[in-house]
């Protein structure tokens, strides 16, 4: 099946039924083929993403591949400090033997924790050089 911006337009609720339908087709072992600048939908529905410039594939792999390969190793710690919210940054690689994010963790009321791995929005502008309008 061949899909241009199937949610193109539509509402939250209509977008999720569109989406639900896709999703159960490739669940059933049918192909389906989406052109698309919705970064999201792409990202949640497809197996694989080609980013086209100029007509020429210039870069293919799987969503997950795509946004790991292309973010930054390492993780952004919110948190509050004297009542404000406040950030520490700390390296991906050796994070379970690094001392000061385990100390970091246990003295601060965390909020939350973030990789930072690149959106697909972030590879495409990279391989095009173009920003989604």
């Amino acid at each position: 099946m061949f899909l241009d911006e199937p949610t193109a337009g539509m509402d939250p609720v209509n977008a999720r039924r569109i989406k639900d339908l896709i999703a159960d087709l490739k669940r059933r072992g049918r192909t389906v083929f989406l052109t698309t600048h919705n970064m999201h939908d792409a990202d949640e529905l497809c197996d694989r993403v080609a980013f086209l410039v100029e007509g020429e594939i210039r870069l293919v792999d799987s969503p997950r591949a795509l946004k790991v390969g292309h973010g930054r190793r390492q993780v952004v710690v919110e948190h509050r400090a004297g009542g404000q919210r406040a950030e520490e940054r700390f390296e991906l690689d050796g994070l379970g033997d690094n001392q000061q994010f385990i100390r970091f963790l246990k003295e601060h009321e965390i909020e939350t924790i973030h990789s930072q791995e690149a959106t697909l929005e972030d590879v495409f502008i990279a391989t095009t050089g173009r920003r989604l309008q």
